[in-house]
């Protein structure tokens, strides 16, 4: 019997294949995902990784042996199964390990209309479910099983994107995408198809095997490829997409990295333009800037939680326009309040295609302090550094605590918050201040504690 505490998530499934899940387990995450979202009809796609198609396969077979019907939208990103799910008003099912590396694979999931699925919202019921069937032999098939069919949808995903973003009018720019032999290699062509867009492609080859360097833009060293080639084509920009192309990443002419909250700012921004006086979401490691750019333009900014279901959930919640993270997640109310880094890089184009200045003079205005990135350090006893540290602060004059998601300590010149991992014996810390010299000061003051 298959251990599932260590591959159901808080929001997905994801493990080592076949070590850990195959494809009879998929088979049985398929009926369990039939039975809890109680549908008639499904969605399910899945990336370029050797074991998605089979592991997707099994996954509809499951399904269809107990009457639903499945839709199969075959090699997608993320975004795209989520596009799939709105508009065909059905649970989806994507099979991907994002940016993990190649031997990993796994399923993230939503109800109707993107929906998300996690722990508390279905996840927990299918695993009950799998581990009681795994135990016992696979439940007992409808008495007539469901039709699996075929659809692309591609052509549809992209005209939906262009037709949130109008690109017709921008002069044109030069673009350079590392799609790290990802699902970008797939959606980037279609999307940008007739643009004013000289579209220079990096690793568009579908290679689950990540050849060229992990599909995680998240860590700078994945980064150097796309910068060089900034540099040397003189391109206007550069895009790097995570291994399911839901992430995006911006780096600007001279190859320098845009932040995500800078991106945020800018995207509330134009979104506020279109949808005055709305709700942006931000998690509460993105940065000052967001805020203030925020209410700079008659918008009301709510606070969240890092991680997608809570930034979801306030979006459905407040009925948000849009939402930003830190990590280049970024959710669209016109995208069923899923999140897409596709939507959001046409943001920056258009933005950028707009005006006449470089990428870098354009971000200036959305990027105002200095910020120290996520450090993250490897504790035996996560709670008891996370008290000292608190311990620490708690006297400090004109600071202020929280712990709306770990430990935010703030003062008029600068912030962090420090925030244990859930799935490692990690804390992650970030900071914000005025200038650098304050970022590396607090930086240092709060490692010494965590790492004492």
């Amino acid at each position: 019997m298959a251990d599932l505490s260590q591959i159901v998530k808080a929001y997905d499934v994801r493990g080592v294949v076949p070590d850990q899940w195959d494809e009879p387990l998929a088979e049985l995450f398929g009926a369990a995902f039939a039975q809890v979202t109680d549908a008639s009809a499904i969605v399910v796609g899945h990336d370029m990784r050797p074991s998605s198609p089979g592991l997707s396969r099994a996954f509809a077979r499951g399904a269809a042996a107990r009457g639903v019907d499945v839709t199969e939208i075959g090699l997608c990103s993320t975004d795209q199964l989520y596009f799939a799910s709105g508009q065909l008003g059905l649970p989806g099912a994507m099979f991907t390990a994002s940016h993990n590396p190649a031997q990993y694979n796994g399923i993230k999931l939503c109800r109707a209309g993107a929906a998300p699925v996690g722990q508390d919202t279905g996840l927990t019921e299918i695993r009950t479910l799998v581990e009681g069937w795994s135990e016992t032999g696979a439940p007992e098939p409808a008495a007539a099983p469901g039709e699996i069919t075929r659809q692309d949808v591609l052509a549809d995903y992209a005209a939906h994107l262009r037709s949130l973003v109008d690109l017709t009018r921008i002069r044109p720019l030069k673009v350079v995408v590392d799609a790290g032999n990802g699902m970008g290699g797939h959606t980037v062509p279609t999307v940008f198809d007739g643009l004013p867009l000289d579209l220079v492609p990096l690793y568009f080859e579908l290679d689950g095997t990540f050849p060229n360097h992990e599909a995680n833009p998240l860590d700078p060293k994945n980064l150097v490829d796309l910068q060089a080639k900034v540099r040397e084509t003189g391109a206007d920009i550069g895009l790097a997409f995570d291994g399911d192309a839901d992430r995006c990443f911006a780096v600007d002419e001279r190859g320098e990295p845009v932040s995500p909250s800078a991106i945020t700012a800018l995207v509330a921004a134009r979104e506020l333009a279109k949808h005055p006086g709305g709700t942006i979401i931000h998690n509460l490691i993105t940065s000052w800037s967001v805020p203030e750019v925020v209410g700079e333009h008659g918008g009301k900014a709510v606070r969240t939680r890092v991680g997608h279901s809570f930034i979801k959930q306030e979006m459905a919640r407040t009925g948000a326009i849009f939402g930003g993270e830190h990590s280049a997640h970024y959710y669209f109310r016109d995208f069923w309040n899923a999140d897409t880094g596709m939507l959001a890089a046409l943001h920056v184009l258009a933005a950028l295609g707009g005006q006449d200045g470089p990428l870098s003079e354009l971000v200036r205005q959305y990027d105002r302090y200095a910020a120290s990135g996520e450090i993250n350090s490897t504790v035996a006893d996560q709670a008891g550094r996370a008290a000292a540290v608190k311990a620490a602060y708690e006297g400090l004059e004109g600071a202020t605590l929280d712990e709306l998601d770990g430990l935010t300590v703030t003062t008029a010149d600068w912030w962090f918050n420090l925030r244990a991992s859930n799935t490692e014996p990690l804390l992650r810390l970030n900071v914000e201040a005025r200038d650098e010299a304050t970022v590396t000061r607090v930086r240092d003051e709060v490692l010494a504690i965590v790492r004492a």
